[in-house]
């Protein structure tokens, strides 16, 4: 890539990045109230319906979104309608919430498709539900019935957001131009999911295919369309909802391929599933892709052995992440990382008019992330 890896002279600062981290922990904080309201709303209704099941659905879905998770979505959401003007928060936050139930309904259909086991830390929807199968003695196949009770789950939680997004946008003078966005960021990140699914079943990709699983389940998906969605919701002029447009496609195509690094590399108790998982799965991704080009044909052999290997010893994953290493896979990947992190900043500064918080959150975002792989 030609890059270099060595942080830029406006990395971190302690100041910064205690700051960026107050306002997201702030966040967070108002986020969860939104959505607590929200679950005990939908669980009053159940009970007035008398309808135990629904209560389980709504508790199940509410477990899911309350067990963890970054909020980054939602936060991209408030601090552009801040950076841009906005200043209600009884406004902004039903759409922030919109968009983390979108997410929550993603992950749990993600799940089922990837065959997880485990989600931030936990038993993905359709285990829990194939083990309260076997629990209860209920008649049937156990898998069936925890992959469509997990469907029924995202099923419910994309419903709940499409309500969200709806009361958010039913208003004002680009009520159509808010809708349409949630719409398309909606459908993108679903296009994207496809795509990844057919490069992986083929087991081989083009660099512009894989930018474009990169662009549309992420880079779009997780901040761009967010950044979109609290711009217009502010009223931001074309000029800097398309500045902030470049910042967040920067940002989160970063954020993707920093977690495709953690799907190799990472802990497995902070990345909240077993690090072998993509490979077993055999997700093809920049650094697959990489590594098969230059790989010798040992080294190849070896990769392909472990990729969308279900039954994958222990014993075999360092040797496969060794080629990731050895073929410089790793090293482009992070090369990567900061091409866009270095566009992201620089499309920031040329920003005018941010308002201070959520220019600082969106500054601090950046270092975080620059940091993260570090």
């Amino acid at each position: 890539m030609g890059l270099s890896t060595e942080a830029p002279p406006s990395a971190p600062r302690t100041a910064v990045r205690d700051e960026f981290t107050g306002l997201f922990d702030g966040f967070r904080e108002r986020l969860d109230r939104t959505l607590a309201r929200w679950l005990e709303a939908r669980r009053e209704e159940a009970a007035a319906d008398s309808s135990p099941e629904m209560l389980e659905l709504v508790d199940a879905v509410g477990d899911l979104a309350t067990q963890g998770g970054k909020r980054l979505r939602p936060a991209l959401v408030y601090y552009t309608y801040r950076a841009c003007g906005g200043t209600d928060d009884d406004h902004v936050l039903p759409l922030a919430l919109a968009t983390e139930l979108l997410h929550t309904y993603l992950l749990i259909h993600d799940d089922i498709m990837d065959h997880a086991e485990v989600r931030r830390g936990q038993p993905a929807a359709h285990v829990r539900f194939r083990d309260a199968h076997r629990s209860q003695g209920l008649q049937g196949d156990g898998t069936d019935f925890g992959r469509s009770v997990a469907i029924l789950l995202g099923d419910l939680a994309h419903t709940w957001a499409v309500e969200l997004a709806a009361g958010a946008t039913s208003e004002g003078p680009r009520a159509r131009e808010l809708a349409r966005c949630f719409a398309v960021m909606s459908q993108e990140v679903i296009g994207g999911q496809y795509l990844e699914l057919l490069v992986a079943q083929r087991r081989s990709a083009t660099e512009g295919e894989l930018l474009r699983v990169l662009r549309l389940k992420s880079g779009r998906y997780t901040a761009e369309r967010p950044i979109q969605l609290g711009g217009i919701l502010a009223g931001a002029p074309a000029a800097t909802l398309a500045g902030l447009s470049r910042y967040g496609t920067a940002v989160g195509e970063a954020f993707q391929l920093q977690d495709d690094l953690l799907g190799m590399f990472g802990d497995a108790g902070t990345v909240g599933k077993p690090v072998d998982a993509d490979l077993k799965e055999g997700k093809y991704t920049f650094l697959i892709h990489h590594a098969l080009a230059t790989a010798s044909s040992e080294q190849r052999r070896t990769l392909q052995s472990a990729l969308g290997n279900p039954e994958l010893a222990a014993a075999d994953v360092p040797r496969a992440l060794s080629v990731l290493e050895e073929t410089g896979a790793r090293a482009a990947v992070n090369a990567m990382v900061a091409e866009r992190l270095h566009t992201a900043r620089e499309a920031l500064e040329a920003i005018p008019d941010l308002r201070p918080d959520g220019r600082l959150f969106f500054a601090g975002l950046i270092d975080y992330l620059w940091e993260r792989e570090q």
